[in-house]
This record gives C-alpha cells, sequence and structure tokens, in this order.
C-alpha cells in the first residue's frame, strides 16, 4: 500500500522553468544579450585553452590553472545557458525530471570546483610574488596536478553525493521551478517530502565550498598587496596593485553571490534577487575571468599575436600555392 502512495505521489515527469518569463516584453533583447554573452564566454575561454596548450611559454604554473579554470567556465556556462536560450527563443519551459537532476549536478559540482580553483590560483601568486626564491619548489607540477586534481574531484564527487539525497525526495506537484536553471533551493520547496535534512546538507556543503576557500583567496592577496606595496617602483606598483584588485572584485563577486543565494535566503528581498544574483556567478564571472586573468596579461598577448601571425602566413601560403597549381 505505501509503494502504491509513494508511486501516486511521483507522478511528476518533468518541471517547468519559469525563467524570466515575468518579462515578456523582454524575451527577445534578453535572447541576443544572453546569446552575445554565451558566444564571447566560449570564444575567449576556448582561445585561452588553446594557447596554454600550443604554446611553450604558456606552461607555466600559472597558466596551467589559467587553462582549468578556462575549460572549467567554457563547460560551467554550457550547462544552463543554452537550455535558458532555447527557451526564450522558443518558449519551451520544460525539462525533464532526469535533465534537471543532471544540469543540477553539472552546475553544481563545477561551481564547487570553482571556489577550490580559484583558491589554488590564488595561492600561486602568493608563492610566486611573497615568496618567490622557493616558488619552484613549492609549486612544482606535481603539486600544480594535486592542486587542479582535488578541486575536481573534491566538486565532481560531494555535489553526487547531495545530488543523491535530493533525488530521493518525492515530487507530487507543483512543478514549476521560478529560476532559469535546476537550482536546488526552489527544487527542494517543490517536494512534499521531509526536507530538513537535505537543507542542512546543502547548507553545510555551500558553507565548506565558500567560506574556507574565500578566506584562503582573501588572506593570499592581503598578502600580495602587502608585499606589492613595498615594491620601490611607482609605476610596477600601480599595476600590479591594478592586477590584483580586479582578481581581488572578480573572486568577491564569486564567492558574495553565492553566499548570498544559498547561506542568506531566509530575507525575503534577497529572495526576490534569487535569480538576478545567480546571474553574477553563473553568466558574469565565466565571461569576466578570461579578460580579468589571462587576456590582460603580456604573455597571453604574445602568444596571441604569434599564433594571428602563423595563421595569417599559413592562409597566405596556402593562397599561393593554389595559384601556382
Amino acid at each position: 500500500m505505501a509503494d502504491r502512495d509513494r508511486g501516486n505521489q511521483t507522478a511528476i515527469k518533468e518541471f517547468i522553468l519559469l525563467g524570466f518569463g515575468d518579462l515578456p516584453d523582454l524575451q527577445i533583447l534578453l535572447f541576443l544579450i544572453f546569446q552575445v554573452t554565451y558566444m564571447a564566454t566560449v570564444t575567449g575561454n576556448t582561445l585561452i585553452v588553446v594557447l596554454v596548450v600550443a604554446d611553450q611559454h604558456l606552461h607555466t604554473p600559472m597558466y596551467f590553472f589559467l587553462g582549468n579554470l578556462s575549460c572549467l567556465e567554457t563547460c560551467y556556462i554550457s550547462t544552463n545557458l543554452p537550455r535558458m536560450l532555447a527557451s526564450l527563443l522558443n518558449g519551451d519551459k520544460t525539462i525533464s525530471v532526469s535533465g534537471c537532476f543532471t544540469q543540477l549536478y553539472f552546475c553544481g559540482s563545477l561551481a564547487c570546483t570553482e571556489c577550490y580553483l580559484l583558491a589554488a590560483m590564488s595561492y600561486d601568486r602568493y608563492l610566486a610574488i611573497c615568496k618567490p626564491l622557493h616558488y619552484s619548489t613549492l609549486m612544482n607540477s606535481r603539486v600544480c596536478f594535486q592542486l587542479a586534481a582535488g578541486s575536481w574531484l573534491n566538486g565532481c564527487l560531494v555535489t553526487a553525493i547531495f545530488v543523491l539525497f535530493l533525488s530521493q525526495l518525492i515530487f507530487c506537484g507543483p512543478n514549476e521551478i521560478d529560476h532559469f536553471y535546476c537550482d536546488p533551493i526552489p527544487l527542494m520547496e517543490l517536494s512534499c517530502s521531509d526536507t530538513h535534512l537535505v537543507i542542512l546538507l546543502d547548507f553545510i556543503l555551500v558553507s565548506v565550498f565558500t567560506l574556507p576557500p574565500f578566506l584562503l583567496t582573501l588572506i593570499s592577496y592581503v598578502c600580495i598587496i602587502a608585499t606589492i606595496l613595498r615594491i620601490p617602483s611607482t609605476t610596477g606598483r600601480q599595476k600590479a596593485f591594478s592586477t590584483c584588485s580586479s582578481h581581488l572584485i572578480v573572486v568577491t563577486i564569486f564567492y558574495g553571490s553565492i553566499m548570498i543565494v544559498y547561506l542568506l535566503l531566509k530575507h525575503d528581498t534577497l529572495r526576490d534577487l534569487n535569480k538576478v544574483v545567480s546571474l553574477c556567478y553563473t553568466v558574469l564571472t565565466p565571461l569576466v575571468n578570461p579578460v580579468i586573468y589571462s587576456l590582460r596579461n603580456r604573455e597571453v598577448k604574445e602568444a596571441l599575436c604569434k599564433a594571428v601571425s602563423k595563421y595569417v602566413a599559413f592562409t597566405k601560403t596556402c593562397r599561393d600555392s593554389k595559384r601556382i597549381t
């Protein structure tokens, strides 16, 4: 009898992602904005991955982490934005239950991975600037691999455990998720099961994956800025300070927006801003990270110029060979 009641309760086969349905007059404008954002993000991050792999001069710990970050950002924005673009274009807001949990898993695992990957990058910069004599010893290829692999594995495994708990919940209606992707909090609100354990698990995981790496990143950049202030050259000090401050602003937006959404959602005002704040870590940071972290670096600019020169020379050779034949 209990099994039959459970079967009757789990009649939901799909969810409806409301997205930005409360702004019907802006659907076309939103589609164009997000389409341009998605193309720019994928292009910028893919370009960095290609340059880091292809150019020998970029085979250093810093660019190893930047390549990982760019690869992650490409995957991250591709888990939610294409689905939202399709919804804005054709009006189909439905997503299957399995598709919803799959999207939730990839979004969650990539976000958790980025939290610790950004901390590893800040630690790398701390060693490079504050401990330059010991940098090559402390940040060797083995340590780089362990930090990157640990970030990826922790994010994937922990999110798998959370999604496994979440999938045990019973959903018996309604099936409308007030978000543009399958976010766990509005999803848990639709469940007719007892969600206290899952909510507690979600709170603990978000705390573990945001607060420690954010504090580590903050401490690293405080030490970096303190070291920079001792640089005798005014020009060098201003340039280094500008770079570090822009890094710190981006990571603060990323960590801060996640903490606001997942740790402070009991406040009604923040609850209303949920979707807007979520755009900061799902769309904004993947867009600006390649510019802030990579495309402003001299080595990346030189590698890009070299790659363009080789491409121009190659196309010219192909054109000349066609004329001869």
